[in-house]
């Protein structure tokens, strides 16, 4: 510290803020984008908002599919209350900036839900495995305690891993800009400012990637696998259709996700470049919690009918 130049010491102090430089610039036809963004923070809201909610008060919905179903649609309306507003007012308000207790506030509760989001999505796969796969043995696989169990090991190590990973980032020295090339405080995008060396960290960031996303996209396109076996070997050629249309929708959604994901955490960051790096994100911080609630459910005949029957009594 004694031998840095007093400027770099002073950065160093007053290091209390950042500044989000966005996704988009003030343009016509950036504004039209953010249109659509505010647009689909709308559809993510309101249609996970409603699948909840319609999930809680139709008693032939309380199984375990749509019991998961209503964790998902929860982290998914999690990253766009984080990230759409503030970013609103970011483009509105250029050079607007953000606390240090906000942006760790963001990396926090991202890695949370995107973390849950990837577990969560793992164990959804085993239920449709279970339940195409092994039926006679579904209510012992998945019963109503163990998948209790399943969600609250969930949400007890997925905050404590966020926990960890945002303590060490907003700790790093930022010694030089505090302006950050991104849209939304992200791990990846907050060690391009640190005046440190992050080798190791990225390292261990690596590794944690290949535990909450990679195992778990492994254990997915297991599943899937063995149900789609399963489901060729049906005599009935309508049941194949519905069966393969159902699962290449989850799979196709599950690839955006997931592809998003390790792209960001796991590819090395010398290989990284500014604009992916913002433009990848919006993938599962903006477009899957759009489809979640339409491939998972809207499309769900029980779902439809708990909303037809909702909307015939009010």
């Amino acid at each position: 510290m004694k031998d840095q130049p007093r400027e770099v010491q002073v950065e160093r102090q007053n290091a209390t803020e950042f500044i989000l430089l966005g996704l988009l610039n003030h343009s016509k036809v950036h504004m039209f984008f953010l249109a659509l963004i505010l647009l689909a923070f709308i559809t993510a809201v309101s249609g996970n908002v409603l699948l909840m909610f319609l999930i809680q008060v139709t008693p032939s919905l309380h199984t375990p599919m749509y019991f998961f179903l209503s964790q998902l649609a929860f982290m998914d309306i999690c990253p766009s209350l984080f990230i759409i507003p503030k970013m609103s007012v970011d483009f509105l308000i250029p050079g607007n900036t953000i606390s240090v207790a906000g942006c760790g506030t963001q990396v926090f509760l991202m890695l949370t839900t995107g973390v849950g989001e990837c577990l969560l999505l793992a164990v959804m796969s085993y239920d449709r495995y279970v339940a195409i796969c092994k039926p006679l043995q579904y209510p012992v696989l998945l019963s109503r305690r163990i998948c209790l169990g399943l969600t609250a090991a969930i949400w007890i190590c997925v905050p404590i891993n966020a926990l960890i990973h945002t303590m060490y980032t907003m700790r790093l020295p930022y010694c030089g800009s505090k302006s950050i090339d991104h849209f939304f405080c992200e791990v990846p995008a907050l060690l391009k400012l640190s005046c440190s060396d992050t080798s190791t960290y990225e390292t261990v960031v690596f590794v944690n990637s290949i535990v909450v996303l990679f195992i778990p996209f492994s254990i997915i396109v297991a599943s899937y696998t063995y149900i789609l076996s399963t489901v060729l070997k049906m005599k009935s050629t309508t049941g194949q259709q519905k069966a393969l249309a159902t699962c290449s929708s989850h799979l196709t959604v599950v690839g955006l996700f997931y592809g998003a994901a390790m792209f960001t955490y796991m590819k090395p960051s010398a290989e990284h470049s500014t604009r992916q790096d913002k433009v990848v994100p919006v993938f599962y911080s903006i477009v899957t919690p759009v489809l979640n609630p339409v491939i998972y459910s809207l499309r769900n005949r029980d779902v439809l009918g708990a909303l037809r029957r909702m909307v015939g009594k009010y």
